[in-house]
């Protein structure tokens, strides 16, 4: 049975790595979401359990991301750490006249920085859907097979095509 003592000093030194390789916009995304869901604390409903769901979500893409996981979201990960954000500031404000001031004023606040966050980080990281530019073929001269012909092809620069028989 392996030691629990070695298994945490892995953890907590697979965490360090982790905290490392997240640039500044992913790491206040990931201490927005943590605190988003410590924010949950006291009355809990379904509302709260999203709001958990919504902050281990974006825990769970920014780990992804620093272990070089190669996955696609159409619109990123700033829109998508945004949407979260947003997501979560409409749950507080639902929920906000059944708790407590504190706490609700506290989930917003982090809700807030969330997406900003997720906000800065599109701005720095476009969405990932765009198709990279393709390089054009080489550009030589196009040539009419025959007047009546609506297909014309391309030609290579250094060829030349033999006269056609008007047979």
């Amino acid at each position: 049975m392996p030691d629990a003592g070695r298994l945490a000093g892995d953890a907590a030194g697979s965490l360090v790595e982790t905290w490392r390789r997240l640039n500044t916009e992913q790491r206040v995304a990931a201490i927005a979401a943590v605190l988003l869901i410590v924010s949950t604390f006291g009355p809990f409903s379904f509302v709260e359990a999203a709001i958990v769901l919504t902050g281990v979500s974006v825990l769970y893409l920014l780990k992804a991301r620093a272990d070089r996981r190669q996955f696609h979201l159409p619109s990123g990960d700033g829109t998508v750490i945004l949407a979260a954000g947003l997501w979560s500031v409409v749950l507080i404000v639902v929920r906000m006249f059944d708790r407590p001031f504190g706490l609700s004023a506290l989930a917003l606040a982090c809700a807030a920085i969330l997406a900003a966050a997720g906000l800065r980080e599109r701005t720095k990281r476009p969405a990932d859907d765009v198709a990279p530019r393709r390089p054009q073929p080489d550009e030589g001269p196009t040539v009419r097979m025959r007047p009546e012909d609506e297909l014309t092809v391309r030609m290579a620069p250094e060829s030349t095509m033999p006269p056609r028989d008007p047979g």
